[in-house]
């Protein structure tokens, strides 16, 4: 049997999620209420078979480290199942130098040694579900270099601009690499998910290291583009790529739909996160909800309207929220009335009673504040 161990990383993103990247990275963020980003991720790997796992956080890896603790909550093997996370000289915020190379780099040894012959590499701040097992056997089969996972998507001038794209022959091989200019309605969406040796894997990290002090891994792979032998696998299903503020909104928002959930939680394929002891959530007489997700925990006395709503709040009575993202433990007060919002954790809204954004431009409310 192939065996392959997996890197999690985020450190290649060229974009910023505004106030919430403040307190924790895109992998730490709040999803759909339950769950973070990166559960996603580390749930297909497990679900995958691998069970050695390397997380590159980028900065700020308290938030990470607190929630994948030990990686049990995840199934993976107690006894030769491994979750660890990894740290860099160079990962804090604004720092030229934090690529995913310089972190691989620099945690070189523990990469040389183990003893999985190849490698998965995923991102954290993507949100999709892909069984790597049979995509490690794909490419395998295929004899490639490298395999890259991609989406085909009509949406390419409104979203994922930036992100890479591949241009494919008729083979299925990558003839090109760039960044997404938003130029054409469809393109391939690479994944930044990528399947190859070990062995291949390090003489990259050390020939991007001898190009350039700032490159990324997909520098290097869209360098050696003519000479590696370097495919692609199409996926389908749902995908979200958190590159900024609207990203992020519009990803938790869309899986209100039961359709599009069921694109992203298939059947045989569970997503694991940290477990939460909170009660069930209790809907009092003057609770009004439709359209939304409410997390466990709650006390719901307002109306929620096409929202998503985090462990622990209270929502008290004669309060209105609509089109709004509430992280856990918020209070909104009696009479408030909230829309088009993300709300922060740890926040209290009693005596400012209307908070409304625009639509198409969702406003933010910092983390711990009081309004």
């Amino acid at each position: 049997m192939t065996t392959a161990f997996g890197i999690i990383t985020a450190t290649d993103r060229v974009s910023r999620v505004e106030g919430l990247e403040d307190y924790r990275p895109v992998g730490a963020f709040s999803f759909i209420g339950r769950y973070r980003v990166i559960d996603f991720m580390l749930s297909n790997m497990s679900n995958s078979g691998i069970d050695q796992i390397k997380i590159f956080t980028g900065s700020n890896p308290l938030p990470i480290t607190e929630h994948v603790g030990s990686g049990r909550q995840y199934n993976i093997n107690s006894k030769r199942g491994h979750l660890h996370v990894l740290f860099s000289k160079h990962a804090y915020a604004y720092n030229l130098y934090n690529t995913g190379i310089t972190c691989y780099k620099d945690n070189i040894d523990v990469i040389e040694n183990m003893p999985q012959e190849y490698v998965v590499l995923a991102p954290s701040y993507m949100v999709y579900t892909a069984d790597y097992a049979e995509l490690l056997q794909t490419h395998v089969d295929s004899g490639a270099d490298i395999t890259m996972l991609y989406q085909p998507v009509d949406t390419a001038r409104e979203e994922f601009l930036t992100n890479f794209t591949v241009t494919l022959d008729k083979d299925r091989r990558v003839t090109n690499f760039e960044l997404n200019n938003g130029a054409a309605k469809a393109r391939n969406i690479f994944m930044d998910t990528y399947i190859l040796k070990k062995s291949l894997f390090l003489v990259l990290i050390e020939r991007a290291l001898k190009t350039s002090s700032l490159y990324s891994f997909a520098n290097i792979v869209a360098d050696n583009v003519e000479n590696l032998n370097i495919r692609g696998v199409s996926h389908r299903g749902y995908l979200a790529s958190i590159n900024d503020f609207q990203d992020y909104y519009e990803a938790n928002m869309r899986l209100i739909d039961f359709d599009t959930a069921d694109d992203l939680f298939r059947k045989g394929w569970p997503i694991y996160t940290k477990t939460n002891d909170s009660p069930p959530t209790r809907y009092l007489d003057t609770a009004i909800v439709k359209n939304s997700i409410v997390s466990n925990g709650c006390i719901i006395e307002g109306s929620i309207e096409n929202s998503i709503i985090g462990r622990n709040c209270r929502i008290e009575r004669g309060a209105r929220i609509k089109n709004c993202i509430i992280l856990g433990d918020t209070r909104i007060g009696r009479n408030t009335q909230i829309e088009n919002h993300v709300v922060d954790k740890h926040v209290q809204i009693c005596n400012i009673k209307k908070i409304v954004g625009d639509a198409d431009f969702p406003g933010y409310v910092r983390r711990g504040d009081r309004i």
